[in-house]
């Protein structure tokens, strides 16, 4: 099964979800992750994703329009406060609103953030993987 996961810049949220699927579901699974543009893979998300053994730093940004979409089964939209990219088809959908981590206000709460939505997604994964 192809899976690509997406949000908006394709730096936080899809990054992670890109590494944790690939590190959870095995070699059944092709994953990918894009955004409506790309910009660069947070620091933070490769700092937050490193603290549970997943190396992320050699990911990369890639819009949805550098994807054959043709071979994708499933895509997972994270966006919540803004549009995420839409794709027309009859492909599987899921949606997975979550904040962009990125926004918090100062450091610390960033940080928090980026736990939190790492956590939250390594659960929603697990249930793919069950199901």
């Amino acid at each position: 099964m192809n899976i690509l996961f997406l949000c908006v810049a394709n730096s936080a949220r899809s990054q992670m979800a890109e590494g944790l699927a690939k590190n959870m579901l095995g070699k059944d699974f092709s994953i990918m992750s894009a955004g409506s543009f790309s910009s660069y893979v947070h620091p933070v998300a490769i700092k937050v994703m490193s603290e549970i053994g997943i190396d992320i730093s050699k990911q990369t940004s890639k819009s949805i329009n550098d994807i054959d979409l043709s071979h994708i089964d499933m895509i997972i939209t994270l966006c919540a406060e803004e549009v995420c990219p839409y794709v027309a088809g009859d492909i599987k959908k899921h949606h997975w609103p979550m904040p962009d981590p990125a926004k918090a206000i100062n450091e610390s709460e960033q940080l928090a953030l980026f736990r939190e939505i790492r956590d939250s997604l390594k659960v929603h994964i697990e249930l793919l993987k069950i199901n």
